[in-house]
């Protein structure tokens, strides 16, 4: 069912990779905000992110799909995450070019975390049913 609390966390996942990079910079270089979409690396890595929360959303049928699903999509975040501290490092480093690092480099974060309670709220209602089919 949709009205489920995971569905509310994943939504609040999909929102942190799929709306809010296009609002919040990653860095900023000399004052201009540079966004998700100047590094071609990125684009292709929020999408995916995106498009796994919008089919963990849609199987609400299934939760052991929709467990897997955002498992897959926290190990791609992870790697989103990782790929920006390498940059962030990297960037700290330019001496002629004033950079700053941005709020959009937590997203990854953000979504972590809404993705593991809604895991967690996955298996919960996993668990009632096991018990309840217990009970027949």
């Amino acid at each position: 069912m949709l009205q489920r609390i995971q569905t509310v966390y994943m939504a609040i996942a999909l929102l942190a990779t799929g709306v809010l990079p296009f609002i919040f910079p990653l860095w900023k270089v000399d004052g201009k905000d540079v966004f998700f979409v100047a590094e071609t690396i990125y684009v292709p890595l929020f999408g995916l992110s995106t498009a796994l929360s919008v089919m963990a959303i849609i199987s609400y049928a299934k939760r052991q799909n929709q467990f897997v699903m955002n498992r897959l999509n926290m190990i791609l975040n992870l790697i989103l995450l990782g790929l920006f501290v390498y940059r962030s490092l990297n960037l700290s480093g330019e001496a002629p070019v004033v950079s700053e690092k941005g709020i959009g480099m937590f997203l990854p974060i953000v979504a972590i975390v809404f993705l593991v309670l809604a895991n967690k709220a996955i298996k919960k209602d996993e668990d009632l049913v096991k018990s309840a089919d217990r009970l027949r």
